[in-house]
């Protein structure tokens, strides 16, 4: 009995022994391995919650299976204004539009349809330097196809933000604010021969329609006191008719007004120098290609020689186009012109390019209102953005009304345009209302 009861001690502390060691080995089993996931865990939940939060959004489509099905356009004022839808598989179409250098460019809009059909639209990158690297001898470097490249970009992107729901600025990476400053152009064009009281009533004009910057043209071909049409340096009465012009728009709008100059890339190196030294008490916010903006070293000389600060671009294309602008000092303040000189995700590279030189974005824009809005989710997503070009003829023309759908019933407010937080652009192609203003003998959407 009592061996026995001894036997089943002895085999209790055993079996407890057992256990302890048991339960030791499973606790730093389970520790060791609790351990390695937590070091484990952000490796491989990294970008999750990115993709968690795409994955949790509602969408218009089936993002896999959204593939082009066709790429149709139209064309108006005189074939300078080029609008493109992009059709799919899902009823979904992205809108775009280019401006300027798109004459004729008909058969290069289908040409670049063929390149797109079957893609999935939302690869917007690769879709563009399929485009550009398709064409590498065939002119994707500049003009006429990067125009034309610029509409179909942009209409992806506006594709693209219907299909996943969201505005394009969250495509570009988010916005830092939500109005978009513009200046006017008042369009007094020079072939008018406006005298300095006109210059005023334009800045007083702009005013009370409450911009709070204004720009004028400078460059006159038909001046009265030009020695020779082909030979641009300016004679002392033309610098003296500038001064005047831009003088009597300052003391019309007084010192808190924005006031700037275009010279249209139209005069030489004497011209530019004495012009931005002769502008420099009216404390322009810039004065605008007084040479062509092609040599770069030029440019920074007359950069160099005055307080005036010198602005450049609307005639340059792609990032690569601007590098030399930025490298060499040449420019104060960069202007691309987002409907022809690469898109969307090219005038975000080109503003984060100017970024790293300190030189603020200032986007030349000509085109109607879904350009301009285009060009605004950009403006919203970049931190050195300045200002953006508007027009009169938005104001004075009821066609850039007819022509486009938006809410709404004004463009712009207090001279801010408000970024759309629709999916996409957040303006729409009317067909119908475009449709009178379509360029004869080229087809229009068909």
């Amino acid at each position: 009995m009592i061996r026995n009861r001894e036997q089943k001690m002895n085999r209790g502390k055993h079996q407890t022994k057992n256990s302890m060691s048991t339960s030791r080995r499973s606790f730093f089993t389970k520790t060791a391995f609790a351990a390695a996931a937590a070091a484990v865990s952000p490796l491989e939940s990294f970008g999750k919650g990115y993709e968690t939060a795409i994955d949790n959004t509602p969408k218009n489509s089936k993002p896999s299976d959204l593939k082009i099905t066709d790429v149709k356009c139209g064309f108006i004022r005189g074939g300078s204004g080029l609008f493109v839808k992009i059709y799919t598989n899902q009823d979904i179409y992205g809108c775009g539009e280019g401006v300027d250098a798109v004459a004729g460019s008909y058969h290069l809009v289908q040409r670049m349809g063929r390149f797109l059909k079957d893609q999935s639209p939302l690869n917007v990158h690769r879709l563009f330097e399929l485009m550009r690297k398709s064409a590498f001898f065939g002119g994707a470097q500049a003009g006429m196809y990067v125009a034309v490249m610029s509409a179909i970009e942009t209409a992806l992107w506006d594709l693209a933000g219907k299909a996943l729901n969201v505005p394009v600025y969250q495509l570009l990476g988010g916005k830092f604010r939500d109005r978009v400053r513009v200046y006017m152009d008042t369009a007094l064009y020079q072939n008018q021969l406006p005298k300095p009281e006109d210059f005023a009533k334009a800045a007083k004009e702009a005013v009370s329609m409450g911009f709070n910057a204004v720009k004028f043209d400078l460059d006159q071909a038909n001046d009265p006191n030009k020695y020779d049409r082909w030979n641009w340096t300016a004679s002392p009465a033309e610098i003296q008719r500038m001064y005047d012009q831009m003088a009597a728009a300052r003391e019309a709008v007084g010192p808190k007004i924005d006031i700037c100059a275009d010279m249209h890339g139209r005069y030489d190196l004497p011209t530019g120098l004495r012009a931005a030294k002769v502008l420099e008490p009216l404390n322009l916010m810039w004065l605008e290609e007084p040479i062509p903006a092609e040599n770069a070293d030029v440019y920074a000389e007359i950069a160099k020689s005055t307080s005036t600060p010198i602005c450049a671009g609307e005639n340059h294309y792609l990032a690569y186009g601007f590098r030399p602008l930025l490298e060499k000092g040449a420019v104060d303040i960069i202007m691309p012109d987002l409907q022809k000189a690469g898109g969307l995700g090219e005038g975000q590279r080109i503003a984060n390019l100017a970024n790293l030189y300190y030189v603020p974005f200032a986007p030349h824009m000509v085109a109607s209102y879904l350009g301009a809005m285009a060009c605004a989710h950009v403006c919203a997503s970049v931190p050195n953005f300045m200002i953006m070009e508007w027009q009169i003829y938005f104001h004075k023309d009821p066609m850039f009304k007819e022509i486009v759908k938006f809410d709404g019933t004004e463009f712009t407010k207090d001279g801010f345009i408000t970024v759309s937080d629709k999916p996409g652009i957040g303006v729409d192609i009317n067909e119908e209302g475009m449709k009178k203003y379509a360029t004869p003998g080229i087809p229009f959407f068909a």
